[in-house]
C-alpha cells in the first residue's frame, strides 16, 4: 500500500517528522550537566598539569602557522597559549590494548585510563573556541565513556558516525572487528562550522537507480550529504604497502578520513588541534587545505617522523574523500539517456 500523508501535524509538508537527534541531544546537554553521573575513572586521581610560563612548540613553520609540541598532551593542553581559540579538534588517542607505541605506556590500569581519557578530554574542551567542534576516534570498549563524559561536560552530540574497513585483524574467538567509533560533538549546535557542500558525494538515488527526482531539485542536483558510516576506496586500514604509510606508526587513519572532518567542520585559515599526532595525518591534510594546525606528540622521534610528514612529504591523496558515490550496489540499469541530458544541463555527472 502506497504511504499516505498525515496532515495531523502542524510540521512543514504536513509530514510527522520528528523534531531531530541535534534538538534532543541540545536539551540533553543542558540536562546531564547537573546530573550526578559516575563512572569507574573518576575514583582515580587526576592528572595535575606542570605548569609553565611559556611553551615552545619543537617544531614550527608558517603558511599556514603549523606547530609541534613534545610532551603529555594534558600538560601542553594546560599551557598552550592558543587555549580558548581552537576551532577543530581531532583526537586518536592510546587504545589502551597494549600496542608497544614509543615510550607511552598502552596497557594502563582501567581505572587509570579511563581518569586519563577525562583529563584530556577536559583539556580539549577548554582548548576550544566557543564555536568549537570535537571528533573523537574511539573503539567499541571506551565508546560510551567518551560519550557520557562529553555530555555530563555540556556539550552536545552531532552525529555518532562509524568508520568502517575490510581488514579487520583475523580472528574466530568473535566477529571481526571492523570499525571504529567518530564521535562529533560541538560546543554550542547551533553556532558551528558546518560546510555540508564541500564534502558532498552522489546519492544513490543518482548513481545507483538515476532517479530523476534527484535531478530536478533546485541545488545539490544528486548529492548529498555522506551518511554515518564512513567507508570506500581509500578508507581502509593503512598497511604496510599503502602509498600513505608511515613506518614504525601503529594504527595510522587514512587521509581521507581526516580530509572529510576537516572540510566539513572548519574553514580556510582556522585552528586546527591533534592531542595525540601519532604518523601527522591531522596536521599533513590541515595544512594541504590552508588550515592552521597543532600537533601533540608524546615521544620525540614521533613527533619527528611526523614532522617530516607534514612539511616534506605533504598530503597524498587530496580529493581522495570528495564527489565519489559510497553505494554499495552496482548500477541497477543501463543510465537513460534523459538522465544523462538532465546531468549535462546540470553541469554534474555524479
Amino acid at each position: 500500500m502506497a504511504e499516505r500523508k498525515n496532515t495531523d501535524f502542524d510540521r512543514p509538508g504536513g509530514y510527522a517528522q520528528p523534531s531531530g537527534a541535534t534538538a534532543s541531544q541540545r536539551k540533553a546537554a543542558d540536562d546531564l550537566t547537573a546530573a550526578d553521573i559516575r563512572l569507574y575513572g573518576d575514583g582515580a586521581p587526576s592528572h595535575v598539569a606542570t605548569r609553565q610560563e611559556r611553551l615552545t612548540p619543537a617544531f614550527s613553520t608558517g603558511d599556514p602557522e603549523t606547530l609541534v609540541y613534545v610532551g603529555d598532551c594534558r600538560d601542553v593542553l594546560a599551557n598552550m597559549p592558543e587555549r580558548g581559540s581552537v576551532d577543530l579538534v581531532f583526537a586518536d588517542p592510546p587504545f589502551n590494548w597494549d600496542v608497544p607505541y614509543d615510550e607511552w605506556h598502552d596497557g594502563m590500569p582501567r581505572a587509570e585510563y579511563e581518569r586519563f581519557t577525562f583529563d584530556w578530554l577536559d583539556g580539549c574542551i577548554e582548548a576550544l573556541a566557543p564555536h568549537g567542534s570535537l571528533f573523537v576516534n574511539i573503539p567499541d570498549d571506551t565508546a560510551a565513556e567518551v560519550v557520557v563524559h562529553l555530555k555530563r561536560r555540556g556539550l552536545t552530540m552531532i552525529n555518532w558516525c562509524v568508520w568502517h574497513f575490510r581488514f579487520g585483524q583475523n580472528r574466530d574467538s568473535s566477529f571481526i572487528m571492523s570499525k571504529v567509533h567518530v564521535l562529533y560533538f560541538a560546543k554550542d549546535p547551533s553556532n558551528r562550522r558546518w560546510n555540508p557542500d564541500a564534502i558532498l558525494e552522489p546519492s544513490d538515488r543518482a548513481s545507483v537507480y538515476f532517479d530523476p527526482r534527484t535531478m530536478a531539485k533546485d541545488a545539490k542536483k544528486g548529492m548529498r550529504v555522506p551518511m554515518d558510516v564512513w567507508y570506500g576506496q581509500y578508507w581502509g586500514r593503512i598497511q604496510g604497502n599503502n602509498k600513505e604509510r608511515r613506518h614504525h606508526h601503529h594504527n595510522q587513519i587514512p587521509e581521507a578520513y581526516l580530509e572529510r572532518v576537516i572540510l566539513a567542520a572548519s574553514n580556510e585559515g582556522d585552528l586546527v588541534l591533534d592531542p595525540f599526532l601519532g604518523s601527522g595525518t591531522t596536521g599533513t591534510v590541515a595544512r594541504a587545505w590552508n588550515r592552521r594546525s597543532i600537533g601533540i606528540e608524546y615521544a620525540q622521534s614521533n613527533a619527528e617522523s611526523a614532522w617530516n610528514r607534514i612539511v616534506d612529504v605533504g598530503m597524498i591523496r587530496k580529493g581522495a574523500s570528495l564527489g565519489k558515490s559510497s553505494a554499495i550496489v552496482g548500477q541497477k540499469r543501463s543510465k537513460p539517456k534523459s538522465f544523462e541530458r538532465m546531468e549535462t544541463a546540470a553541469g554534474e555527472t555524479p
